[in-house]
């Protein structure tokens, strides 16, 4: 099996080092950049399985680099590091099109579960051009279109998997739990309205313009993907 390379975007030295270390004792390949033009030169010179990136980067910032990286390659795997945990920070680090998010301090165990789920995601192999879909809308799993009547939708990186997950489970209630899990592989925290953020976001991109809607809320208990003509 080949080695796994990851970038890792951290201009705290120390920090920098610690994770290297730690990484490469559990068989990983690591490049490490302390800014964001550089780690963003390096991410275009080789090709990685995963990129882990500081929020808090001189010159470029986290966010931005993470959207510079989402446009070059919508399928690498970003996880981002921060010590702001606000659910806006949350948000922001999502919208950029960042798959996970890890506040400072961690324990590095946590790191690597994040990632392992992360490079279990990205192996998950579909057929070519094997598609979801209900009623008009449609989901091409190797191209990563989204289309609604013939329109192309554009999505984050999340929102697509939240969306995958919902055409996985038509007219199934999910409820905030399970989505929590299956989608960000976490427990549910009934303190923050992520998912509810989330599913807010989607609905606005596939059912806004529409006559049919397809996401429908079930009060008190989750959320459900079906086609109600």
């Amino acid at each position: 099996m080949d080695e796994i390379s990851i970038l890792l975007v951290e201009d705290e030295k120390k920090i920098a080092d610690a994770l290297q270390s730690g990484l490469t004792e559990n068989s990983y390949s690591v490049k490490k950049a302390y800014d964001g033009e550089s780690g963003y030169r390096e991410f275009k010179s080789h090709e990685y399985d995963l990129v882990i990136l500081d929020i808090n980067l001189p010159g470029i910032k986290g966010y931005e680099l993470c959207k510079m990286i989402r446009e070059s390659n919508e399928r690498v795997p970003v996880l981002m590091l921060t010590a702001m945990g606000s659910v806006e920070d949350k948000l922001e680090g999502f919208n950029t099109g960042g798959d996970d998010y890890l506040v400072k301090p961690f324990e590095f165990k946590e790191l690597l579960a994040r990632i392992r789920a992360l490079l279990r995601r990205r192996s998950y192999s579909v057929p070519p051009g094997k598609k979801l879909s209900i009623a008009d809308l449609e989901m091409n799993l190797d191209s990563k279109e989204v289309l609604r009547s013939g329109q192309s939708i554009k999505l984050t990186a999340k929102e697509f998997q939240l969306l995958e997950y919902f055409l996985r489970n038509p007219n199934r209630v999910l409820s905030r739990a399970e989505i929590a899990l299956q989608v960000w592989e976490l427990d549910f925290d009934s303190k923050t309205n992520v998912i509810d953020v989330y599913v807010n976001y989607l609905r606005n991109k596939i059912d806004k313009n529409y006559p049919v809607k397809l996401l429908h809320t079930v009060v008190g208990m989750g959320y459900i993907l079906k086609d109600e003509k």
